[in-house]
């Protein structure tokens, strides 16, 4: 029985097939633009995690309160300073600590100006080292700066083509920065980040004297001794600073994080943004559920006398209610499919165009529950939107309408 219900409504689906077609975009719209941000979204928070989780468990970042999302950059009141760093390289379960700040600057090359961010690292090797595994990069040509270089100065991944100044740079290239001139002396490889790709790397001292600011710090990185709970030893660290700082408890103007944290934090924010945006393409599934119910009205008056005949052969209530609502969530069912392999098509098309331009800054996984459930709730959308056609159509009369014409 069930299997001639299916039958019937998928053949007065096929009949109309520019009314079904036509009835299909709102859904298609739908359910493509839900899925293609879910997946982006979620492939957006895979690379984010990543790059975070990449700096390993055993790190802190320390920075002012209020610049965890432009890290490395100092521009509120709030400052961290040298004498933060102090403290917390001699907080105990600390193994060692560094300190670098960034801002725009003026860099000037073959009679062309740009504005890129200019990074200030300290110069011992120690401290370069974990400053270089915290922002993973890896060389890709050259050496890293070393102790005494004063005006040298390591490059991203972009300076080596010709795209931003019109000519690449090489080892021993020298670039101006803020009308000082910097000797090349290191490249490192491509991240996928265009703001990294394009940012360059000098001595923390002359950084210092070449945009003013004096023992200031956009953010530390600490890390933690093995055997040491990283919990336990931010708790520390924690009181050692509020302490320096003078701030009591609750009012602290600095941040201690893990980079599961900020990832999260990261995660946190996408997430809110991808509401929004998918409670705007949610609009088109509405449009979608209407269309269907528009389309299921006009399908009842067009078949009354399909209708009368049904009844007369036998056919109850219940069985006329079942053709309908399977018919309108048939509608719902093909438009979910269609808009699922656009959206996914599309996902993954983006994917590929970013990888291509800037490297692999979407990690795409498809959701088999996300399609599964996406298509569940096209068919109930569907088959709710049929529900009023069809109680319309099972209370036709089968005499009154086998004289309708």
């Amino acid at each position: 029985m069930f299997k001639d219900y299916i039958t019937l409504a998928l053949n007065a689906v096929l009949r109309r097939r520019k009314r079904s077609i036509l009835t299909l975009l709102g859904i298609i719209i739908g359910i493509a633009a839900v899925v293609s941000l879910i997946t982006l979204g979620q492939g957006l928070k895979n690379s984010i995690s990543g790059q975070f989780n990449a700096l390993g468990s055993d790190k802190l970042i320390i920075s002012a309160k209020g610049d965890s999302f432009s890290i490395g950059l100092s521009t509120d009141a709030v400052k961290i300073t040298s004498d933060d760093l102090h403290i917390i390289q001699e907080t105990q379960g600390v193994s060692h600590a560094a300190g670098w700040i960034y801002q725009s600057g003026k860099i000037e090359f073959n009679g062309n100006v740009r504005y890129y961010s200019v990074s200030g690292y300290p110069l011992n090797k120690e401290e370069t080292t974990l400053l270089w595994q915290a922002s993973n990069y890896k060389l890709l040509t050259g050496r890293l700066l070393e102790e005494g270089d004063t005006y040298k100065a390591m490059l991203g991944y972009s300076y080596t083509n010709p795209e931003i100044f019109g000519k690449a740079l090489e080892l021993g290239s020298k670039i101006n920065i803020q009308g000082q001139d910097f000797k090349v002396v290191g490249f490192w490889d491509k991240t996928g980040s265009p703001q990294d790709d394009q940012g360059i790397i000098i001595p923390y001292q002359t950084y210092e004297e070449l945009f003013n600011k004096h023992d200031q710090l956009g953010i530390i990185i600490a890390q933690v001794q093995s055997g040491e709970n990283i919990d336990t030893v931010a708790e520390r660290m924690t009181k050692e600073l509020r302490k320096e700082r003078k701030v009591s408890e609750g009012k602290e103007d600095f941040s201690i994080q893990t980079p599961k944290q900020l990832g999260a934090a990261f995660g946190t924010v996408i997430d809110m943004v991808q509401v929004v945006l998918i409670g705007i393409a949610a609009i088109s599934l509405a449009v979608g559920g209407v269309g269907i119910t528009n389309t299921m009205y006009t399908n009842v008056l067009e078949r009354t006398r399909e209708i009368g005949l049904l009844k007369a052969v036998g056919a109850k209530r219940k069985d006329i209610i079942i053709i309908f609502v399977l018919e309108a969530g048939l509608y719902g069912l093909v438009g979910g499919l269609i808009g699922l392999l656009l959206g996914t098509s599309f996902a993954l098309i983006v994917e590929a165009a970013f990888h291509a331009a800037v490297g692999p800054l979407l990690d795409i996984q498809i959701d088999p529950y996300l399609l599964f459930g996406a298509l569940a709730f096209t068919f109930i959308l569907g088959c709710i939107a049929g529900i009023t056609p069809a109680r319309q159509a099972s209370k036709l009369s089968p005499v009154e309408a086998l004289r309708y014409d």
